[in-house]
């Protein structure tokens, strides 16, 4: 049976841009389409060419944008008890070592990250089972084990943004909210594909980046140009 549309469905279709653009065109026409009552995040979406089988090639990290992406994150620290107090007053919910570790085992999971300091590793590593389905297990590839804890803490309480290739070479990441100003999702965009950009791995041959795609949570995408220079053989 097919999709009945509505009419703000039809209205967005309405405005859709087959072609790609500009950074700052593609944000400009995003923003025309009509969305729901709540303020949409706008998210990008890069195909690079990635063969994720390849360790090197299978990219995560995280980046801080220069606007934000609107929204904060509970950020929880696994460190030694006298770095507990600055990494709460970093803005960490909970903060410690052996202590966090047992409540969370008792199925406390009121948080959306958790750093660690590399001394914890030993004693975080027994919730493996427990933070690794849920995408939530400290990691150095992500800046989540790091000495610098309350620095930590204090970039992804304001929402910093992580990034993964999936199996398909594709990466997700929120660049910020529909009401931003469009300058300021223009910004968060081009820094976060330059970004993408330096990351690109020695073994990758030929075109880096295959497409660019921003859409708001219920709105059709737009199209971003890329112009892509293959890489020396």
């Amino acid at each position: 049976m097919p999709v009945r549309m509505t009419k703000r469905d039809k209205h967005n279709e309405s405005l859709r841009v087959k072609e790609a653009l500009e950074a700052p065109q593609a944000v400009a026409s995003l923003k025309k389409f009509k969305g729901p009552k709540f303020d949409q995040t706008v998210n990008v979406v890069m195909h690079l060419n990635l063969d994720t089988k390849q360790s090197d090639q299978n990219l995560r990290g995280a980046i801080s944008l220069p606007q934000g992406i609107g929204k904060s994150k509970r950020v929880v620290a696994f460190c030694q008890s006298d770095v507990a107090p600055k990494a709460l007053e970093a803005g960490a919910v909970k903060a410690g070592g052996e202590e966090l570790v047992a409540e969370i085992e008792k199925g406390w999971m009121d948080f959306d990250v958790a750093v660690a300091s590399p001394d914890m590793m030993r004693v975080v590593s027994k919730l493996g089972k427990v933070l690794g389905p849920k995408g939530l297990m400290p990691s150095p590839k992500a800046g989540t084990v790091t000495p610098d804890i309350a620095g930590a803490v204090k970039e992804y309480a304001a929402g910093k943004v992580e990034y993964r290739t999936d199996t398909a070479g594709n990466i997700h990441a929120i660049i910020g909210k529909m009401s931003f100003p469009e300058a300021s999702l223009t910004e968060n965009l081009t820094h976060f594909i330059h970004t993408i950009e330096k990351i690109r791995p020695a073994t990758v041959k030929g075109h880096y980046i295959k497409s660019i795609t921003i859409s708001g949570a219920m709105t059709p995408g737009i199209k971003v140009k890329y112009v892509a220079a293959a890489a020396p053989e």
